[in-house]
């Protein structure tokens, strides 16, 4: 069902597989491909994956715009590389033959009469046609945005109507995905006028390409839209120009993680979600690095080949969301790591959630008899609206924490240090500090700025930030502050300098004057045996008497009616002794809360739905008292 063939590239089938030293050999040195472009589409010839070792000088995103970028890189031997389920690779797209092929996409695009500034959707599987047709669309001066694959099976309603509100909300001009997700794309784009072609690489690669001049992109231009996830909120689209993409890439490549010539990126982060499209499409790309994906979905079935992947190719670099970590954790069995070296990993990159200290020790423990080094690890932070990264922490240095007493942090909104054993803490860790150009400062409710220690609303400032949401002024307006400062929507507070993250503002709940994070409670609930990581969401609801009451939402497999009210009389206590505050726990069953395109559970969601669905939906304000 999943998978189709690639058969544009004409150099995709593999008829053999190399041992593991032959295979890091050719790793290391530059070898040539020949790309018959007219050559039989059936013919099968064996690949290899592109080299490490680059044949041109490095040179780290010093360019004004992405395809000027990729104009570059076309000049060296490296590239993309996609690997199947098993491991085994699919497909290359060196940098020299994305460049040939985005360049006649990108003329048969205007070939449909597109013109300048129009977008173009295109839904982001991690295959090679995704990476040609983004290119492709920045060369004809379209600006792309990449929409989600759906995340739960079975989803199909859902996942058309959230197709069809992007559409909507970007106007796009046409429409493309593979033969997986056509027909949920031509159904989310019936009767909307503005859509003039919706197709599939294959169709597009049918049509003429006319003898037309592609111009110069200009730093000015918007480069892509980015839809953010949507945890807390419907998704909107952030426009990044070329100037705020570059300088972030710029950024990540020279000061985030300090490239070098003997880097080699490994991934599984979906295209549609911004770390996995500027962090390991672009990033890589703009310093002339190879990088190795596995598909998200495989990824989540077999999380061992991610790491086989990262063994094999002797990867410097890989980044993963803390949840990835974690099913590595506890999907990779013991005698799994006899096969692992991953004493090549110097960047273990995390980032795009809150990160728990415990998940990042537990792997490190896991996998310290590969070879992996605790010092590895990177903590950054960043949001879509800021093109991607904010902050790095220092490479090298492994991940620093602080423990900060919990009663104070919600009571008075202070990071106290815990002092003695037996006190209530929150651990929280080191994001590290701006990359060059940013700034980021903390304020209060009056938006008043706060000493270090202070917990409130994170603000940074610096070229990498949006220019707004695109045909959104009024979200714009709030997100985008005087003197150009972005509302991060984020709490936190600083330390020596560098960010440490509590949470999301909307995340927290305000009951009688008390300040209660939504992460506490779902982790309070995730502790029970009976529940699973990232199987509750907490959030708050307010009824016409303006009385606002904790909500806990959570998967549940108990079929016995007995055990089901245990595990609800269980929770209501748990938060009461731990919060002081009554609540309400509803289970629902198992993979039924709502999730973002990235695979966040959607508070927002969960919430709209408990209402709809509840006894209190015509009591209750449908507007948050979550700050």
């Amino acid at each position: 069902m999943w998978y189709w063939s690639y058969t544009n590239y004409h150099f995709i089938k593999v008829l053999e597989i190399k041992p593991l030293n032959s295979t890091i050999a050719d790793l290391n040195v530059v070898s040539k491909q020949v790309l018959d472009s007219q050559s039989s589409d059936k013919q099968a010839v064996a690949i290899r994956p592109t080299p490490t070792q680059n044949s041109q000088i490095q040179r780290l995103a010093d360019f004004d715009t992405l395809t000027e970028a990729l104009d570059f890189a076309a000049t060296g031997a490296t590239g993309y590389n996609f690997y199947d389920a098993k491991g085994n690779l699919l497909s290359v797209l060196s940098y020299n033959f994305l460049r040939r092929k985005a360049r006649v996409s990108a003329k048969r695009l205007l070939g449909l009469g597109l013109t300048s500034g129009e977008r173009v959707a295109i839904i982001a599987d991690t295959t090679p046609e995704f990476v040609e047709l983004f290119f492709a669309c920045r060369y004809a001066g379209l600006i792309p945005f990449a929409m989600p694959v759906p995340v739960n099976l079975g989803s199909h309603a859902v996942y058309v109507k959230q197709l069809r509100g992007i559409l909507e909300g970007s106007q796009a001009s046409a429409a493309l995905a593979n033969v997986d997700y056509i027909n949920f794309l031509k159904e989310s784009a019936e009767d909307l006028q503005a859509l003039r072609w919706v197709g599939t690489p294959e169709q597009l690669s049918e049509l003429p390409a006319p003898d037309k001049t592609l111009q110069r992109n200009q730093q000015s231009e918007t480069a892509y839209l980015q839809y953010t996830s949507g945890s807390t909120r419907a998704p909107r689209g952030v426009i990044i120009t070329e100037r705020a993409l570059m300088s972030n890439l710029k950024g990540i490549v020279r000061n985030g993680l300090e490239i070098n010539p003997d880097d080699r990126a490994a991934s599984w982060l979906p295209f549609y979600h911004d770390m996995g499209l500027v962090g390991m499409l672009m990033a890589p790309m703009v310093a002339q690095v190879s990088v190795d994906y596995l598909a998200t979905r495989d990824f989540a079935i077999r999380p061992l080949q991610w790491l086989k992947l990262i063994s094999r190719n002797r990867c410097t670099i890989a980044f993963s969301q803390p949840f990835g970590l974690k099913l590595c954790t506890l999907r990779v069995r013991a005698s799994d790591l006899e096969k692992l070296d991953l004493s090549c990993w110097r960047a273990a990159g995390v980032g795009a959630e809150m990160i728990r200290p415990e998940i990042l020790r537990k792997f490190a423990e896991k996998f310290a008899p590969a070879g992996f080094s605790i010092d590895s690890f990177l903590p950054c932070y960043g949001l879509a609206e800021s093109t991607l990264a904010v902050t790095f922490s220092y490479t090298g240095k492994g991940f620093q924490s602080i423990k900060v007493d919990a009663d104070t942090l919600i009571d008075k909104k202070i990071a106290v240090r815990v002092q003695a054993d037996g006190r209530k803490y929150n651990e929280f860790v080191n994001c590290g500090s701006p990359l060059p150009g940013h700034t980021i400062k903390v304020v209060d409710n009056a938006e008043r700025e706060l000493p270090e220690l202070r917990v409130g609303s994170v603000l940074m400032r610096g070229p990498s930030i949006m220019t707004g949401y695109f045909h959104c002024p009024d979200d714009t307006e709030k997100t985008l502050k005087p003197d150009n400062w972005l509302d991060t929507g984020d709490l936190g507070f600083i330390f020596e300098g560098d960010l440490y993250i509590t949470g999301r503002r909307t995340d927290v709940i305000i009951v009688n004057g008390r300040n209660i994070r939504a992460q506490d409670v779902e982790e309070l609930a995730e502790q029970q045996p009976e529940i699973r990581a990232r199987e509750a969401s907490a959030f708050s609801i307010t009824d016409s008497d303006d009385v606002t009451s904790i909500v806990l939402v959570v998967e549940c497999r108990l079929t016995s009616t007995v055990d089901r009210q245990s595990l609800i009389n269980r929770l209501q206590k748990l938060v009461y002794m731990a919060f002081g505050v009554k609540s309400l726990v509803e289970l629902v069953p198992p993979h039924t809360l709502p999730r973002t395109s990235s695979g966040k559970l959607s508070r927002y969601a969960a919430r709209k739905g408990y209402i709809q669905r509840s006894d209190f939906a015509g009591l209750m304000s449908v507007k948050s008292k979550d700050r």
